[in-house]
């Protein structure tokens, strides 16, 4: 499955041609960009512990270490997304054919949020002698939640940049029929209008600091969804404007920063209820989601990647990876639809254990040259085998383990002597026996 899927996703030949196609200064000579991903691939999902020992494992690699790194740490960042892009436009079909639910029908839905590499390690020369934390750049991420694939990247080699101005290119890709969705950080007259002008429509939380209004009209009771009281007014940011919407909603609990009301702009058509703008907004935590999975169950921060564009690389690798892996837990979860009931789902990570476990093992018993060419053939033919494939997986072995929900701990504050204390863990279990009734 994770061959088939992986063929598909991002094939040799055409990541080639997507590095001829839109590389600047680059250029392949012996190295090709596709063993490149490659290597990085095996990294992101966690087949290699490194980049330098998975150069170390490939046989026949036509160049020396260090022109490898040096190859990884000048990869341009229009070519991150592209590759992005291309791969999430190939297994599209393939998704749709194995069965979508739509969050809104009749609009495709995506999701924006940046995402923040952590600290690198201080193994590059300029960074030796820095005291503080070395961070090698951040990214914006599009994410289709119906698909649950990432549709479009957008990275920043300075950490510094401003969010609000690298997701700028990302909103040229807007057009009629589509839903945006974002927190409050993109809360901006440039972003909305740009969405506005693209013929999109978007769902984006006020921010304290948000445009100018114009014009503010009444508010008027929208009934209750499950958290809450929800009201609606029509506001404009220009005069002789359309007028978008504000939601509010009014939360029974509050969230854990304290807040208990929120505000969301839209301009979405009155055949949209506010109740469902409020609720729907709450899938805007998906995102977070394919976040955290991106750094538990893939290696998308490779700390020893110090360069800026290394880092960066492995990211988008990994976010490659992790529509790979999207693919694999719709097949599961449709070939088992039957047999479970409606909220059963395949673990990303379970099904990656499942990857690491036995890839290698497949391909030394069968080389890749012996595969079969299912990947080159229509969505709906991949989609039917992937889904003959998935039916052999016991379900048990890739199910989600639920969870209660969070037991709030309170945080009592001591000493730095009583901090730094230690204990025997041996001697608390045995004293603790004595004392049981």
């Amino acid at each position: 499955m994770a061959r088939l899927a992986l063929e598909r996703a991002m094939p040799a030949a055409w990541i080639d041609e997507v590095f001829e196609t839109h590389r600047q200064r680059q250029y392949p000579r012996e190295l090709l960009f596709s063993t490149v991903v490659e290597l990085m691939s095996l990294v992101s999902l966690g087949l290699r512990p490194s980049l330098h020992a998975a150069a170390r494992q490939m046989d026949h690699l036509p160049v020396s270490l260090a022109a490898l790194y040096d190859k990884v740490r000048r990869t341009e960042p229009p070519l991150l997304r592209a590759l992005v892009q291309g791969s999430a436009q190939r297994l599209e079909p393939v998704v749709s054919a194995l069965g979508t639910a739509p969050c809104l029908p009749g609009w495709q839905v995506r999701i924006i949020d940046g995402n923040h590499l952590p600290a690198s390690e201080k193994r590059l020369a300029p960074l030796r002698n820095q005291r503080a934390a070395a961070l090698p750049g951040h990214s914006l991420v599009v994410y289709d939640p119906d698909l649950d694939l990432v549709t479009d990247l957008a990275v920043c080699e300075d950490a510094y940049e401003s969010e609000r101005t690298g997701v700028l290119p990302l909103l040229d890709s807007a057009r009629p029929g589509q839903l945006w969705m974002a927190d409050r950080h993109f809360c901006t007259r440039t972003i909305l209008q740009s969405l506005q002008q693209g013929r999109a429509d978007f769902i984006v939380r006020q921010d304290a600091r948000h445009p100018r209004i114009v014009h503010e009209g009444p508010w008027h009771d929208r009934g209750r969804v499950e958290t809450g009281q929800v009201l609606e007014q029509d506001i404009r940011l220009d005069e002789g404007q359309a007028p978008w919407r504000r939601i509010e909603l009014r939360l029974d609990r509050p969230t854990e920063s304290g807040e208990s009301v929120l505000w969301l702009w839209s301009n979405l058509p009155a055949t949209i209820d506010a109740r469902q703008i409020a609720d729907l907004y709450r899938r805007r935590w998906r995102i977070e989601g394919m976040f955290q999975r991106l750094e538990s169950v893939l290696q998308s921060e490779i700390r020893s990647l110090g360069h800026p564009r290394a880092a960066l690389l492995g990211f988008a690798v990994a976010v490659l990876a992790c529509n790979l892996l999207a693919v694999l837990k719709r097949s599961v979860e449709q070939a088992h639809r039957e047999q479970f009931p409606e909220g059963w789902e395949a673990s990303p990570y379970h099904l990656a254990v499942q990857v690491r476990s036995r890839y290698e093992g497949m391909l030394v018993a069968l080389p890749v040259e012996h595969w079969p060419t299912w990947a080159d053939g229509s969505a709906s033919t991949l989609a039917q085998r992937l889904l003959e494939l998935a039916r052999h997986i016991k379900p048990g072995q890739v199910a989600t383990s639920k969870r209660g929900p969070k037991v709030k701990k309170t945080r009592e504050w001591v000493d730095s002597a009583a901090a730094r204390a230690h204990v025997s863990t041996a001697r608390v279990i045995e004293a603790s026996k004595g004392k049981r009734p």
